[in-house]
């Protein structure tokens, strides 16, 4: 994949419509998508901020929103992992079927209670998933199908965010992939100090272009 692309996408599925920002730099080797929680959408600026640098490194990325904005006035539903799993599920087979993307490798990074429906949906794919990321996570909300994933998983948790600290280390126990759980010194929940997103960023960077790089080379062999 040569020249880089910078569309706004009309994700249909059945009976709905997602709307969602692509990004593929040049040469891109690699795919990440987003997962939201809490309310949040395509447009966080931690997210995009994250997909910033990802780019810089040569990776693609969708940002997404997980949900409609009918859907998005429940307010449940931004807590319905059964329902961002599967919308997060669906939204990666439709992208598999693009003809732009569908040869790259994918991985996920999810935010808050989006981590949980990344970590189900890489359960679902299995191998198809490379790996995983979860920034300030609720991990902990997808335990019963932690032992299914596959893709190399990193946790990454403020050092100030004790609680969640807490539910990292319950999941991370759970994992039988390969996983790392990375604490950000003197970070809060949302990384909001002076350098720790950058750092979040830097982290998440490296992790993908280790995991996702390799196939690239594989497929040029």
């Amino acid at each position: 994949m040569s020249a880089s692309i910078n569309e706004s996408l009309a994700i249909q599925l059945d009976g709905l419509v997602l709307k969602g920002d692509l990004i593929i730099p040049e040469n891109a080797f690699g795919l990440v998508v987003f997962s939201h929680g809490s309310g949040s959408s395509r447009l966080s600026p931690r997210n995009k901020y994250v997909a910033q640098m990802l780019q810089q490194r040569g990776l693609a990325t969708l940002l997404f929103d997980l949900l409609t904005v009918d859907e998005d006035r429940i307010y449940e539903n931004r807590f319905n992992i059964d329902l961002l799993s599967m919308r997060l599920i669906d939204v990666t087979q439709w992208m598999q079927n693009q003809k732009e993307i569908k040869r790259l490798p994918i991985g996920y990074f999810g935010a808050s209670t989006g981590a949980a429906s990344a970590l189900r949906a890489a359960a679902f794919f299995g191998d198809e998933i490379k790996a995983v990321i979860s920034r300030g996570g609720r991990p902990d909300l997808a335990l019963s199908e932690l032992h299914k994933v596959t893709a190399p998983t990193l946790f990454i948790v403020g050092g100030w965010d004790d609680v969640v600290i807490e539910l990292n280390q319950k999941a991370y126990d759970k994992l039988k992939c390969e996983r790392k759980l990375e604490i950000v010194p003197h970070a809060t929940h949302l990384f909001e100090e002076q350098g720790k997103l950058e750092e979040v960023a830097r982290l998440s960077a490296d992790w993908f272009v280790t995991h996702l790089l390799p196939q690239k080379i594989e497929n040029n062999v």
